[in-house]
């Protein structure tokens, strides 16, 4: 099991300008998240978040070298926004992730921390811009964008089912 430790801080953000239409905020807590939001969260590396982790899916990735992979690297970076978000949303409310741009610049091997740091630079209607970094003992492992959109947990629930052609509530 991987050890994870989380802080919340704030500092000033850097303002960012993208034209785009969105619905309203789906809830007033969510009208208090503002750029500038910071979060830092560690992990330490273990064989299960290696490259060759992912054979158990991805078969050709069985004879890779047993680094930090960065397909978890990235689930790493989505988690800490959905833990920076969490005391911001309604119980009704979930944040998906829609968009991905980091490098991954280099090697964390097993037994090392890394450490992801996230920041709300943009806010516009429910859809959430973080800057974001990850670093190891030695320096930076990786760097970029992530955008998150506020869903209604039992709406976008509803619409994967009817996607599925399946029927009923949603699953808790």
């Amino acid at each position: 099991m991987s050890s994870v430790e989380a802080s919340y801080g704030a500092f000033e953000g850097r303002g960012m300008s993208r034209r785009c239409a969105f619905l309203p905020l789906v809830s007033a807590m969510t009208s208090d998240l503002k750029p500038g939001l910071h979060y830092l969260q560690t992990l330490r590396v273990d064989d299960s978040l290696t490259v060759p982790a992912m054979a158990t899916a991805f078969a050709g990735f069985g004879d890779m070298p047993p680094v930090f992979a960065t397909a978890f690297m990235v689930g790493f970076i989505e988690w800490a926004c959905v833990e920076a978000l969490r005391p911001f949303l309604s119980s009704h409310e979930r944040t998906v992730g829609t968009h991905i741009d980091v490098s991954h610049v280099a090697a964390t091997p097993v037994g090392m921390t890394v450490t992801a740091d996230v920041e709300l630079v943009a806010v516009q209607g429910r859809k959430l811009r973080f800057k974001v970094s990850c670093s190891d003992e030695n320096g930076l492992i990786g760097e970029g964008f992530h955008e998150r959109a506020v869903v209604d947990h039992d709406k976008f629930m509803a619409r994967v089912l009817a996607k599925s052609g399946q029927t009923g509530s949603s699953p808790q």
